[in-house]
């Protein structure tokens, strides 16, 4: 039998891996679209607003997790539901951290242009700025299905030694 790898919290150097691949990309896809004549991907402001939108609700879902396993007469965090939750939270810093840097790539083309389209160039902008809140929102939500070392850790730790 297999034994399963916890999940662990997603790593400093992957979030700015994700983040330098995104600005590459986005960069790369914008300069190539412009130089074959097809017009540019403008980042819509909704997008922005999406981003943001998952990013609270990626923690607001993550903060029952964190009372259940803080307060003592609290009801037993269901584990499948705090999996999804933590594999969501993941999955939310991970796609955060890639659309902030496709964001920065869209402002860094849009800056290099003879002639500056300031809203696009401001939509692109709030997407870089939803995409930090998606992040943040998975790193935070991360850090609240975090399960504190309690009695029960102590208990197995007896139950192995005396074994």
């Amino acid at each position: 039998m297999t034994k399963m790898s916890p999940i662990t919290t997603t790593k400093p150097t992957t979030i700015v891996a994700l983040a330098v691949a995104g600005i590459a990309v986005g960069a790369l896809v914008e300069f190539g679209l412009a130089a074959s004549g097809r017009p540019v991907i403008i980042l819509p402001i909704t997008l922005a607003i999406a981003l943001a939108a998952l990013g609270g609700i990626i923690v607001s879902l993550a903060v029952p997790i964190r009372r259940m396993t803080k307060v003592a007469k609290a009801p037993k965090v269901d584990p499948f539901y705090a999996t999804r939750i933590l594999m969501l939270a993941k999955a939310c810093s991970i796609t955060g951290a890639l659309m902030f840097g496709v964001g920065i790539g869209a402002v860094v083309y849009l800056l290099t242009r003879t002639v500056v389209s300031t809203g696009v160039t401001w939509q692109s902008a709030a997407t870089i700025l939803g995409a930090g809140v998606l992040l943040a929102g998975g790193l935070v939500a991360e850090h609240l299905c975090r399960v504190p070392p309690g009695e029960d850790d102590d208990e197995a730790g007896e139950h192995a030694a005396g074994a």
